[in-house]
């Protein structure tokens, strides 16, 4: 028992000392960090091991999903490239870590750059009374600022009656109980260091809803019901009275 536990001890010692001092770097930096990119571009991550007394088997995680490595690219040192990079790639985290003791890994996030760029569709038209969002789709790094335009004039916001939501990717106007005058020409903009995006929107405010005239429709419904009815008791007594005048006309001729 006591053999077991000083082997045991041994173990531990001999891990703390084969781990003591190990480090490893990103493109010799041996902290986390941000790397800043732009869209279009390859960037190279290079990680290696520093201090080591033996051969380090290393892996990579792209967020938190294993990158597969080729053989002769995990030991030591090892690297990964990302081409081309993407907006989509924005915040997104490399770590390299040691195959052996997962406590020791260095991390870098993408920093990717690019202009704003909105999208979103055109409201159709809609009736007097009802509510109405404008939604404007963003993407910008870094973040853009965003105005809302009617007719070439910076949109001046009635508290009660409009509302601005905006998060990381979208920005949308909402008109509760449009009124003829808030049609017009509407335009979202946003911009950052890095240029200017905007996206045209046309609001026509019709007529309010029409009732829907449901008694008319059932009196129309009644007549209609009545006449076909009276055409077919008048239609019927045509009939019984060319039958009874060939009757009539039958008896007449057999005397």
């Amino acid at each position: 028992m006591a053999s077991r536990v000083i082997l045991g001890f041994l173990a531990i010692k001999l891990l703390l000392y084969i781990t003591a001092g190990v480090e490893l770097t990103i493109n010799n930096n041996d902290t986390d960090h941000t790397l800043q990119t732009e869209p279009g571009l390859s960037q190279s991550l290079w990680c290696a091991v520093r201090n080591h007394s033996r051969e380090e088997e290393l892996v990579w995680l792209r967020q938190d999903e294993t990158v597969d490595l080729k053989d002769g690219n995990r030991v030591n040192a090892s690297s990964i490239c990302i081409s081309p990079v993407s907006k989509e790639d924005n915040g997104v985290s490399f770590t390299c870590k040691l195959a052996r003791d997962g406590s020791i890994q260095i991390t870098v996030v993408l920093d990717v750059i690019f202009p704003p760029s909105l999208s979103g569709e055109n409201h159709p038209s809609v009736p007097e009374g009802d509510d109405v969002t404008l939604s404007c789709h963003v993407k910008a790094n870094p973040p853009a600022r965003m105005v809302w335009y009617k007719d070439n004039n910076t949109l001046v916001l009635e508290p009660a009656r409009f509302q601005i939501f905006q998060s990381s990717d979208l920005f949308q106007l909402i008109i509760k109980k449009a009124q003829d005058s808030d049609g017009g020409a509407y335009m979202c903009e946003a911009s950052s260091a890095l240029g200017t995006a905007t996206r045209n929107f046309h609001l026509t405010v019709g007529a309010g809803k029409l009732a829907f005239p449901t008694e008319a429709v059932i009196a129309a419904a009644v007549v209609g019901v009545l006449t076909i009815l009276f055409a077919i008791v008048a239609r019927l007594e045509a009939i019984l009275k060319c039958f009874r005048k060939a009757r009539r006309s039958s008896s007449n001729t057999a005397l």
